[in-house]
């Protein structure tokens, strides 16, 4: 009798009652796979938008979830050893293959992340998307460099708190916004320079600061603040060299990243 696991699965796009929990084989991993034992993964809006039939490249049933933590059950190729921490995200899960919202998930050993830690596995199933998010935002989006400033729009989001510590980590200056005075010791707490209490436009106080305005911005509210974040950042004139090393293939500024679904 082959071995069963439960798992979230969504036969077509619909409602949130058209997932459902059913049991399906456990995967077998082939050469340069491996199976993960799940034991916690993320939500992300990616999900839903697959569910809505938003997503591109999904094919159906399908179990959902593009991330996952656990350890590993069995990996044929010898790439890691049986019951190492491992974190998987992205690469395809949950859309052309199955995700992460199982007991098992089988998954590409190249885009395995083994790791050793004492947290429990709630709060390890929420870092792999949000970290990388995080991390891509500063260098890929952004490109930041020690001794740059930076204003983090949604400060309090796991985004913004993970961007908050990797930048002060690099050695910038962080200035980050809360729409919540009751949150910002939260933020003082894991090492922001300047919070700054958000009303809807913030560009004033970021200028009191850095009369310049802050060299790199993360734009993790949406468009309704992305002019007033503009107006926080350095103004770049065609005579500035930088200017052009600064734009990215969108043609936005590299000085600002509005992150949608993760760097990959």
């Amino acid at each position: 009798m082959t071995p069963t696991m439960r798992a979230v699965v969504l036969d077509a796009p619909g409602p949130p009652e058209a997932l459902n929990i059913r049991d399906l084989p456990i995967p077998t991993p082939q050469p340069g796979e491996v199976l993960i034992k799940v034991a916690a993964f993320g939500l992300n809006r990616s999900e839903l938008h697959t569910r809505l039939g938003l997503a591109t490249g999904v094919t159906f049933p399908r179990v959902l979830g593009i991330e996952a933590t656990g350890t590993v059950a069995a990996c044929p190729g010898g790439e890691f050893g049986v019951g190492q921490q491992v974190a998987t995200m992205m690469g395809g899960m949950g859309r052309t293959f199955d995700g992460g919202y199982a007991e098992y998930t089988c998954v590409p050993a190249g885009q395995v992340v083994p790791f050793t830690s004492g947290l429990d596995w709630a709060t390890l199933g929420a870092v792999p998307e949000m970290l990388q998010t995080a991390n891509g935002s500063l260098t890929i989006g952004l490109d930041a460099q020690p001794g740059q400033s930076i204003l983090i729009r949604g400060g309090t989001s796991s985004v913004g708190m993970a961007t908050a510590v990797l930048a002060k980590r690099l050695g910038l200056t962080v200035l980050s916004t809360t729409r919540n005075p009751g949150k910002a010791e939260a933020l003082t707490v894991i090492g922001v320079d300047h919070v700054l209490i958000d009303d809807g436009r913030v560009a004033e106080q970021v200028r009191a600061i850095l009369p310049d305005g802050v060299d790199t911005a993360l734009e993790l509210i949406g468009t309704p603040t992305l002019p007033d974040t503009r107006s926080s950042t350095v103004l770049l004139t065609p005579s500035v060299s930088r200017a052009q090393s600064t734009v990215g293939r969108s043609g936005w500024p590299r000085s600002i990243a509005a992150p949608t679904g993760g760097f990959t």
